[in-house]
């Protein structure tokens, strides 16, 4: 018996120290102008939902979706996320396209706190909590917007708001 927990030990130990020369001595990729492998994209968004999952308040939003709040909200997110969410590489979710499926919690704390290494910022320190919450609520109604917010983002944008006509992709790790 001991000789077998030697041997898983050991076993564990060649393993970690095998990950770690392989990631220290530079053969890990970590060049921007590729894509990651599809073990790293799941292991990163899995750690990101998981994170967010244990740290974010499971808090409903103190903003309404008013027509007022949601034309607040495409505006702070035109001003502040559509930079880098509407196609800059590498390429950053298209939110307008594929809208998060997650709560709003869950999004209020991603636009709050950003996700370390990937380019998207923390807002809590540019951001105030209702404009962090208003963009929240415009992503999540962005499929749905009243009246008033569609003929705000015809005459902003030119265009139709998008209706949700099944483009919005599942939340699937494993795809990524």
């Amino acid at each position: 018996m001991r000789t077998f927990i030697f041997g898983v030990v050991a076993t564990l130990a060649v393993l970690i120290l095998g990950g770690l020369g392989f990631a220290l001595l530079g053969f890990f990729p970590t060049n921007a102008n590729s894509p990651p492998p599809k073990f790293e994209s799941h292991l990163a968004m899995s750690a990101v939902d998981a994170s967010a999952d244990r740290h974010a308040a499971h808090v409903n939003s103190p903003v309404l979706p008013t027509d007022q709040n949601l034309i607040d909200g495409m505006k702070i997110y035109t001003m502040n996320c559509a930079g880098c969410h509407g196609g800059l590489d590498p390429p950053a979710p298209q939110l307008i396209l594929h809208p998060p499926d997650d709560p709003d919690w869950h999004t209020h704390y991603v636009v709050q706190n950003g996700i370390r290494y990937s380019g998207m910022p923390a807002w809590d320190k540019t951001l105030g909590e209702d404009d962090i919450w208003k963009v929240t609520i415009f992503l999540s109604h962005i499929e749905k917007l009243p009246a008033a917010a569609q003929d705000y983002w015809k005459t902003a944008f030119g265009v139709s708001a998008p209706t949700g006509g099944g483009q919005q992709e599942e939340h699937d790790h494993d795809k990524h």
